[in-house]
């Protein structure tokens, strides 16, 4: 062949960047319990759909003769591949190669990965472990200036990230050391897992200590282990194996479109639409003192096993996670009453905002199981501002277009039981016979506001006693529903079939386009 001498040149190239760093960094990353990049790809694709870009491009070496001596690939590998089928963006770091450091990497790789993903509306998947900044201290020796972070061809593609996350699912798997930009990656996504021996955090640990910021040794799992980016937010879900993070990726993605420019995909309903579960009648109990567990009911009423939480560790009065109804993907929120009895604390409510935009984002009618005792009280919550992101919660709730569906499963009281269907436009509400609602619980509320009354009487315990019992009898949902204050009570084994009612209603109204997604405060 006329071009054979190119082609084996081509394929000594290509050969060299699947070597990475060098069997001696390969044998270190399986030493230490992780897979290389390509690995990762691999066991994260459709078998033989990946197809690279930029496999060499990388630091090249060559003699006098300008024969090419010693090649060092990109850290960055990425490239377009399926996922059951469906088109993807790749974008992964190779830590054998200066350990996932801008040092070593092209900067054009990671941006043309989020390029592609808007410009052919993919979803983008990113695999991080390094940096992925301005790369480590020695940059400045080894260019020779100091970078300026988000200067001129600065190269860091924030504009990209942001602009992505309002138009395609973005998904970001720490696995392993993840600091700097690395992760703002890992944050800046709509789903984020990180495997249980990674960490992140903004700055590592030498340079924690160094500016003096703690006194006692910290180990990078002290300082950005999953227990503590689960707990605050910065991570939505951790698992044991980085096989595990696979595919929590692919069943996040499952329920979402390519981009904002699809609806949702649909599935063939495997689960009866009429079914009816008479657990459900007494899964609250009549003493309002007792808790009870809400995920059961929440995956009773939806399509049995496609309930996937998010964020389970943040948060923890709210549950939130994607789901099916008659083969129809779901937003569904949910109260636990066993963490401060439903109350809304300040992270519940940022990730109640932060829930909200993913359903508007991606054109998901949203289901609320709501038990809501009000907003959490004292002084710590003061602290919080847990008033302020509340009314932010309420505002993101009221900026919502998709179709709403409330279940009042117990309780709705105050502000925070207020934030429960968008105000000012039609919302499918239903309440349980179980339901009790109100400006404030009569718990408390009665020896504030019938002081006198109960001062005066002979017997305090007995006037407090009749107080309340009247009281609860003119609080009867019934009374509400006289009034059309509460459109409809149900019973309890209704939920299910009013909510494939629901949102088969609510599938043809779905429009779709640009999202209106906002990064808020």
């Amino acid at each position: 062949m006329v071009w054979q001498a190119e082609i084996d040149e081509l394929r000594r190239r290509e050969a060299l960047a699947h070597e990475m760093g060098g069997a001696d960094k390969v044998k270190r990353q399986h030493d230490g319990g992780r897979f290389t990049v390509r690995e990762r790809v691999e066991r994260l694709v459709d078998a033989g759909t990946f197809h690279e870009t930029g496999a060499v491009a990388g630091m090249a070496e060559y003699d006098e003769q300008n024969n090419l001596k010693a090649f060092t690939p990109s850290n960055c590998v990425f490239g377009r591949a399926r996922i059951d089928g469906r088109p993807v963006v790749v974008v992964g770091d190779d830590f054998t190669v200066r350990g996932g450091s801008a040092d070593a990497s092209i900067a054009a790789k990671p941006q043309m990965a989020e390029q592609m993903a808007a410009a052919y509306r993919m979803p983008i998947i990113r695999m991080i472990e390094g940096s992925g900044g301005g790369g480590s201290v020695k940059t400045i020796e080894t260019k020779g200036r100091a970078n300026l972070p988000g200067g001129i061809g600065g190269g860091e593609s924030f504009d990209l990230m942001t602009s992505n996350l309002a138009e395609v699912p973005v998904i970001g798997l720490g696995l392993g050391s993840v600091a700097g930009l690395g992760a703002a990656r890992l944050a800046s996504t709509h789903f984020s897992v990180m495997s249980k021996t990674s960490a992140m955090f903004v700055a590592g640990p030498p340079l924690v200590a160094r500016l003096g910021q703690t006194v006692e040794t910290l180990g990078k799992q002290d300082l950005g282990g999953w227990e503590i980016q689960t707990r605050s937010g910065a991570i939505d879900m951790a698992v044991d194996t980085e096989e595990e993070a696979f595919a929590a990726a692919r069943r996040f993605l499952s329920y979402l479109p390519n981009s904002v420019h699809e609806l949702p995909p649909v599935i063939a309903p495997t689960d009866d639409p009429q079914r009816r579960e008479e657990s459900l009648l007494k899964a609250v109990p009549r003493d309002i003192r007792k808790v009870y567990k809400m995920r059961p009911i929440v995956e009773a009423v939806v399509d049995a096993g496609s309930f996937f939480e998010l964020g389970k560790m943040f948060g923890r009065s709210l549950i939130t996670g994607l789901a099916r109804i008659d083969g129809k993907p779901v937003a569904v929120m949910a109260s636990d009453p066993y963490f401060y009895g439903g109350a809304w604390t300040a992270d519940a409510c940022e990730k109640a905002i932060r829930f909200m935009d993913l359903a508007q984002t991606f054109h998901l009618p949203v289901v609320y199981m709501l038990d809501c005792p009000g907003f959490l009280i004292g002084l710590e919550a003061e602290k919080a501002a847990t008033i302020r992101w509340g009314v932010r919660a309420l505002a993101a709730m009221n900026q919502t277009t998709v179709p709403w569906c409330t279940m009042i499963v117990r309780n709705a009281f105050g502000v925070a039981g207020a934030v429960h269907k968008p105000a000012g436009r039609f919302g499918f509400r239903y309440a349980w016979v179980s339901g009790r609602w109100g400006s404030l619980p009569l718990e408390g509320g009665i020896e504030a506001a019938y002081r006198a009354d109960i001062d005066a009487a002979d017997d305090p315990v007995a006037k407090m006693a009749e107080i309340e019992d009247r009281l609860n009898k003119l609080r009867s949902p019934f009374r509400s529903a006289e009034t059309f204050w509460v459109e409809e009570i149900i019973d309890p084994r209704e939920t299910r079939p009013l909510l494939v009612d629901f949102v088969n209603l609510a599938w043809p109204t779905l429009e779709t386009g640009r999202s209106n997604f906002a990064i808020r405060p």
